[in-house]
């Protein structure tokens, strides 16, 4: 690929990756090249375009040249560099989450206008801190969505479940990064099985309890999730990036795709307060088999949202 990895200049070994990415069918192939070299370089996108005859040193071009051979083989460029931008925010990714898509940020926009909504319609005033309420993201994997609502509602308590024990250590990472570990208590958990005395595990608050915090069980003004949503009887129609590298564990729900939501709903009627707010994203055919499940008389107010594609992404619904 590169003659001499030991000459090298920012254009020539920019160049060749993505010649390299581009032969290998490699979705994005410019991005995820431009994406590597940052990486190895530790610089920006300015910094690269700006500085094109700049030489690199030996040990980064052989560096880059592996990275890109892994790229090549259909390693996702998220879990070569470790990290994604969600919601303005990085996060730690590695093959024990998934990655965190941009679609999935709907999930935030919609709780976010759905509690705007709510205290409107109360009467109160709409610069909506979080003070006092009560959350729930279950199934977190990098914690991206909790993390992403401490920053939007800092003074909301948090609860974020994972049944992967793996995953909700990047996601304790993420929010400690975030310096919103005060904020998050994370329980290892099937779905809402803790709040029935199930909990696996939970990873202390403060550091102070082996349990999970009190404060933390009470009925929700919000439960979200994304949780696993693709068949695995699509499994062979995935690309390689999602079928051989992102975690079995939170990409299928089931042969058909669709089969989680039943126990998640029935779950999150349990345990949303009267007018709490359920967020759901859902998988490109899930919708006929979720929404009935959201029928009166425990839901109201069911409401879809679509994805910058046009397919349903979210549907909400509020607790009758």
């Amino acid at each position: 690929m590169i003659a001499d990895p030991e000459h090298v200049d920012v254009r020539t070994a920019l160049k060749r990756g993505i010649a390299e990415l581009r032969d290998a069918n490699v979705p994005s192939y410019t991005l995820a090249a431009e994406l590597l070299l940052l990486h190895v370089l530790g610089r920006d996108r300015a910094w690269l375009y700006a500085h094109p005859e700049e030489v690199i040193p030996g040990n980064d071009a052989h560096r880059f040249l592996s990275l890109i051979l892994r790229r090549a083989e259909g390693e996702p460029t998220q879990y070569i560099t470790g990290k994604q931008e969600f919601w303005g925010l990085e996060f730690e990714v590695t093959p024990d989450v998934l990655i965190p898509r941009q679609e999935t940020e709907h999930v935030i926009e919609v709780a976010l206008d759905r509690l705007a909504l709510r205290e409107i319609r109360a009467g109160r005033k709409q610069t909506l801190t979080g003070d006092g309420l009560q959350i729930i993201d279950v199934g977190t994997g990098s914690g991206c969505i909790a993390v992403s609502l401490a920053k939007e509602l800092p003074g909301a308590r948090i609860v974020a479940t994972d049944i992967s024990a793996a995953a909700l250590t990047v996601a304790r990472r993420n929010a400690a990064h975030h310096a919103f570990s005060d904020s998050i208590q994370f329980i290892e958990s099937d779905l809402l099985d803790y709040l029935a005395g199930r909990a696996r595990h939970a990873v202390p608050l403060l550091g102070n309890t082996s349990t999970p915090d009190a404060a933390y069980s009470r009925p929700f003004d919000l439960i979200v999730s994304n949780p696993p949503y693709i068949g695995r009887k699509e499994k062979e129609t995935l690309m390689r990036e999602v079928r051989d590298h992102e975690p079995e564990l939170a990409l299928y729900g089931g042969e058909e795709g669709y089969e989680i939501y039943a126990d998640l709903i029935a779950q999150a009627a349990q345990h949303l307060k009267p007018g709490g707010i359920l967020v759901l994203e859902l998988g490109h055919n899930s919708l006929p088999a979720v929404q009935p499940l959201l029928d009166f008389p425990n839901w109201t107010n069911v409401g879809l949202t679509k994805d910058l594609a046009g397919i349903d992404r979210v549907i909400t619904a509020e607790r009758t």
